[in-house]
């Protein structure tokens, strides 16, 4: 059973950066795209960025040109580098790769941006 490890979450300060990393604990083929979602107190889960296969990417409008997300394909993993971080960030996010034939998920890593 493939795993998703991510990690980098914890606490920051309004305006600060943080790097969540999400790494697999075995290489998933037939990648369609990696994402990150996010869920925070009270609110369903949301996609906050996603990459496809071929390096397109999306973000939620709230965090366009704040975030990226950028990949290591041969590593197989993917991050989300979150800066100008605000209080309304504050959630558990979760890394996802939906491959040709399964929908992997993370167990989430809690940012909390505060002061």
């Amino acid at each position: 059973q493939v795993q998703l490890v991510e990690s980098g979450g914890g606490l920051v300060q309004p305006g600060g950066s943080l790097r969540l990393s999400c790494a697999t604990s075995e290489t998933i083929f037939g990648i369609v795209f990696m994402a990150w979602h996010r869920q925070a107190p009270g609110k369903e889960r949301e996609l906050v960025a996603k990459i496809t296969s071929g390096g397109r990417t999306n973000y939620t409008d709230s965090v366009k040109g704040r975030f990226t997300i950028p990949r290591d394909n041969g590593k197989n993993s993917v991050y989300l580098q979150m800066n100008s971080l605000k209080p309304d960030d504050t959630a558990v996010y979760y890394c996802n790769i939906l491959s040709s034939w399964l929908d992997y998920w993370g167990q989430g890593t809690l940012v909390t941006v505060s002061s």
